[in-house]
């Protein structure tokens, strides 16, 4: 059995001492595997250049990030997620991680 407060961040509200009062928020996660990912371009107009991005859905769409990167980014974060097994995406700091890459 688990913990009361298992999965769950604890907040100090109050002076301290016996005045202090615990607020329980349930912790936010930060870190999302990704699950699916789409591959664009588009047009931004008539004679000007376009541009790539890619969505990626994560944790079977419980959320989704898009990243618009240049065309030598697209190419490399492409290869990149076809040799992955496991890749996951940082909300927070934007970054993305992949694993289990042969080196």
């Amino acid at each position: 059995m688990l913990p009361e407060n298992e999965g769950q961040e604890t907040e100090r509200e109050g002076s301290g001492g016996s005045e202090s009062v615990e607020k329980r928020l349930p912790r936010r996660i930060q870190v999302r595997q990704v699950t699916a990912y789409q591959a664009s371009w588009t047009e931004r107009g008539r004679g000007e250049s376009g541009v790539f991005t890619l969505q990626l859905i994560l944790d079977h769409g419980a959320d989704e990030h898009v990243l618009e990167v240049d065309e030598d980014d697209m190419d490399v974060l492409l290869k990149l997620l076809k040799r992955s097994e496991h890749t996951t995406y940082d909300l927070e700091r934007g970054v993305l991680m992949f694993s289990n890459l042969d080196a």
